[in-house]
């Protein structure tokens, strides 16, 4: 199973997580403040399969904490917020969040969203293709999960580049906001339209001049297209 890092200042909160974790096989460690789990990732980038981070904590916010521990590891990052705010979402994201829960939440539904979270990353981490496609001044380097734009490295989100990935492996095809949401976000995906609408605003703030790529298919969808 996983090795998870649960980052609250409640500690009652961090308990019922622990609790809910051990019952399903995962390893559990805590962290009371965003500093505190900055300092744990620092010791040992690799150590943590999954990070669940509060928001509003003292010493380091999780939104900082987060920015700091992207300098060091890319775990895939699931936020905990007693608020839900639209710019909340996006500039999590922007940080390369992975998914965003508003407190209360119900701890089986966590588990569900941080196993969802896994089978999506797990399967990534595996795949041995090595290949590199180009478009014009945009390239993709699947092996390397590295997009340049001009020649300069684009930091997109893990989710923006696992959107970008599918809307290329399927150029000129017109995809349907399901088709796109079951495919890059799972089956088992706990969201809505606006997550998706989230993540091609910022994808295509990520391509710049190449976002004309993402062509928008008004009651459908989108498509990628080289024009």
């Amino acid at each position: 199973m996983y090795h998870l890092l649960v980052v609250d200042d409640e500690a009652k909160i961090r308990m019922l997580i622990r609790k809910y974790a051990e019952f399903e096989g995962h390893t559990v460690t805590e962290a009371e403040n965003g500093m505190e789990a900055v300092e744990l990732c620092r010791k040992d980038p690799k150590q943590f399969d999954l990070i669940i981070m509060d928001v509003m904590m003292p010493e380091l916010d999780g939104f900082s904490a987060v920015a700091e521990i992207r300098k060091v590891s890319q775990a895939p990052v699931l936020m905990l917020s007693a608020r839900g705010e639209e710019y909340d979402r996006i500039h999590g994201f922007e940080l390369g969040v992975d998914d965003y829960v508003v407190k209360p939440f119900s701890p089986k539904e966590l588990m569900m969203r941080v196993n969802a979270i896994m089978n999506r990353v797990r399967p990534q981490e595996e795949d041995q293709h090595r290949n590199t496609v180009s478009f014009q001044g945009l390239t993709i380097d699947f092996d390397a999960r590295i997009v340049t734009v001009d020649g300069q490295r684009a930091e997109l989100s893990p989710k923006e580049y696992d959107l970008l990935v599918y809307l290329v492996q399927n150029k000129n095809i017109a995809l349907t906001r399901e088709m796109l949401i079951t495919n890059v976000w799972g089956y088992d995906f706990y969201g809505d339209d606006r997550t998706l609408d989230t993540h091609i605003k910022l994808l295509r703030k990520s391509l710049g001049p190449y976002s004309k790529f993402i062509v928008t298919l008004r009651g459908v969808g989108y498509r990628f297209e080289v024009l």
